[in-house]
């Protein structure tokens, strides 16, 4: 059998296919709403006025309820001068597409929101609940959470900048106190002629440990740290550009420099779950009397054993005659500073998403921001909530390639 070689007609002319892009949508206007926070304490706000002003010069409309800004010092006037719509019912904040928050959905919410809504607010892993989530996905609600939210450079933008209002706060609140006046110990941090200098142990050499260390050493105290992570605390190093006293975590070394020191400051966290419990109620007894405990991983159960949670108004427990500070929220304390460094962030984001026809769209292009989505459209996209509640789990990938 003969085999027949292909042939091609000169007549046959061969032409390139044109390229099929990826054509964005038009641009369009968002109606954001602003609530009034009910969340204990929480005093920051997700959009300033200086940012709503912005949105509004973009053609975007916002919504929000009257006194929202309160707890950052910022008046309905404030906000009605930057173009914003002042409402006093809550209810008509929340009929808006897109919700901004500063504290996570809570059931008090639940019978406000709509059907298919967008919220951008924290998430707060830990505090996460079961039926919460179910009603939230029932409601096909599309849900970002802020701490989660990447930039291009696949940094954490405003879990960064709490970490550093936390990390910069805690050494005021040690220096406050140490004072007399505060049942503390009487000294300064440091930096007095001939005085030795205060001792602070700081547990913990992430961007919190690497901001109190930062600002211990300029007050003149003398610090130590200690970390779990080599690696980080190499950073600490390079990132400081000086040399400070580290150790890995060895108990008998901890323990040791705790008995001597006047600030203690827990900053280790898991990045899921609870925080590891490092300094054993013994270790804190020996400790000596009128020093202080700053935990700031509290809200994730607390690197101390004797911690317990405390709040902005009474902040402050006593155990073995050694003062705990165990506030969770530390950046609400000081809520103007915090609500500008979340609008810094979230300001530009709604911008491109105006500009890019809607979330959808920019978490199409830009696929950093997907890790802050863990509801999608009804649709639960956080492994981590799926696996802690048995709840049903859909890859973000796969619905964001489906264009579903």
């Amino acid at each position: 059998m003969s085999s027949i070689k292909p042939q091609i007609s000169s007549s046959f002319s061969y032409e390139t296919q044109e390229e099929v892009l990826d054509i964005p949508p038009k641009s369009k206007p968002l109606l954001i709403g602003i609530p009034k926070e009910i969340a204990f304490q929480e005093n920051r706000i997700g959009l300033i006025p200086e940012a709503v002003s912005v949105l509004v010069a973009n053609g975007h409309q916002v919504l929000m309820e009257s006194n929202a800004g309160e707890g950052s010092r910022y008046t309905d006037n404030d906000y009605s001068e930057a173009g914003a719509t002042i409402v006093f019912d809550k209810e008509a904040v929340y009929k808006c597409p897109i919700l901004v928050k500063t504290a996570p959905p809570v059931e008090a919410d639940l019978p406000l929101l709509q059907m298919h809504q967008t919220i951008i607010s924290p998430l707060h892993l830990t505090a996460v609940k079961k039926e919460l989530m179910v009603q939230l996905m029932a409601k096909k609600i599309t849900a970002l959470a802020i701490e989660n939210i990447k930039d291009e450079h696949l940094n954490y933008p405003i879990l960064r900048s709490m970490g550093e209002i936390t990390g910069s706060a805690v050494m005021l609140i040690a220096g406050q106190y140490l004072s007399n006046f505060n049942q503390g110990k009487g000294v300064l941090l440091g930096g007095i002629s001939g005085v030795p200098p205060t001792k602070v142990v700081i547990i913990g050499a992430d961007i919190i440990g690497e901001f109190a260390t930062r600002n211990a050493l300029a007050l003149g105290a003398s610090v130590k740290v200690f970390d779990n992570n080599v690696s980080r605390l190499q950073r600490l190093q390079n990132n400081l550009g000086q040399r400070v006293w580290t150790s890995v975590l060895e108990p008998k070394i901890l323990a040791k420099q705790l008995k001597t020191c006047e600030v203690a400051v827990g900053a280790l966290r898991n990045d899921f779950g609870r925080a590891p419990i490092v300094v054993s109620e013994e270790m804190v007894a020996a400790m000596r009397p009128g020093s202080i405990i700053i935990d700031v991983a509290i809200d994730r159960g607390g690197c101390f054993e004797t911690s317990e949670l405390t709040n902005h108004e009474n902040p402050i427990l006593i155990k073995h005659e050694v003062l705990h500070y165990c506030v969770p929220n530390i950046p609400s304390g000081f809520a103007r500073t915090a609500s500008q460094a979340i609008s810094n962030v979230l300001m530009p984001l709604l911008v491109q998403v105006g500009d890019l026809g809607g979330l959808s769209e920019i978490i199409w292009q830009q696929a950093h921001l997907r890790e802050g989505i863990y509801l999608y459209k009804g649709a639960l996209t956080d492994f981590y909530i799926s696996a802690k509640f048995d709840l049903k789990y859909t890859d973000l990938n796969l619905m964001i390639t489906s264009r579903s």
